[in-house]
């Protein structure tokens, strides 16, 4: 009786032992087109998406999609609710403290968009009084309080960058800050963002929006170079290029 016991546990540690060496958690926050987004039957869609199934299949491993809030994630994987971040999360020194990051899996830039023939200068003395959305918890949001606040904008904070969308639309924001493909293909390319463009300089300062675009493990994670392995056969074998190519006709990885 005792020996089946000991014998039933042993079997439940190993068979979640192993479990957890087969499976990946990737936490990712499934509103920020055309990275991760949902179709309306509520299929996760996107090229961080596709670049995480093409590394999972890579390791040989199943990928276990958690989808969570952009701001919550770095918590949810330091409590082990995820393995690892993959939700276009810039590599920055700030972001450094609390995570380890993989080598860049593309680089990216940010933008302002408002209404077409909105003059905004280099100085960005314009946006004194005017209401710019930011996505809480992203690169944009420090920006925002350090940069544009000073200037006299008024930031506004969101959970998504899809409500920032729906706000410009209904005229409650004049305009939003964030990354430019993301504003280009969510925005812009849509009937909403018709009346809408880039506005002003385009802001790349490493201080605010790091060293490209990574994912995020725990400090100290074995995962992190298991993971640069996988990135760098998915760059050579070709399905790197191939995935790419669904959603962006420039090469999106930079130098």
């Amino acid at each position: 009786m005792k020996f089946s016991y000991l014998l039933a546990l042993a079997i439940i540690f190993t068979s979640q032992a192993f479990a957890d060496v087969n499976a990946l958690k990737i936490g990712l926050d499934a509103t920020y087109p055309p990275f991760e987004s949902k179709t309306s039957d509520g299929k996760i869609v996107g090229f961080d998406y596709d670049i995480g199934n093409a590394l999972c299949e890579e390791m040989k491993v199943k990928c276990i999609w958690v989808e969570q809030e952009f701001e919550g994630l770095i918590p949810a994987l330091k409590v082990k609710k995820i393995d690892v971040i993959l939700s276009s999360l810039s590599i920055t020194e700030d972001r450094k403290k609390s995570v380890d990051f993989t080598d860049k899996y593309y680089e990216t830039q940010a933008n302002l968009v408002m209404k077409k023939g909105t003059i905004v200068s280099n100085s960005l003395v314009e946006l004194n009084g005017k209401k710019i959305g930011v996505q809480r918890g992203s690169t944009h949001d420090r920006f925002a309080k350090e940069v544009l606040t000073p200037l006299g904008a008024d930031i506004k904070f969101y959970g998504t960058q899809n409500e920032i969308f729906l706000d410009i639309a209904s005229g409650r924001l004049d305009g939003t800050l964030a990354d430019s493909t993301l504003l280009s293909d969510g925005f812009l390319k849509t009937e909403a963002g018709n009346d809408y463009a880039f506005v002003g300089p385009t802001f790349n300062d490493k201080k605010y929006f790091g060293d490209g675009v990574g994912i995020a493990t725990r400090k100290g994670d074995v995962l992190r170079e298991k993971i640069n392995t996988a990135i760098t056969a998915i760059r050579d074998n070709g399905k790197y290029k191939a995935i790419q190519s669904k959603y962006f006709d420039f090469d999106i990885y930079g130098k």
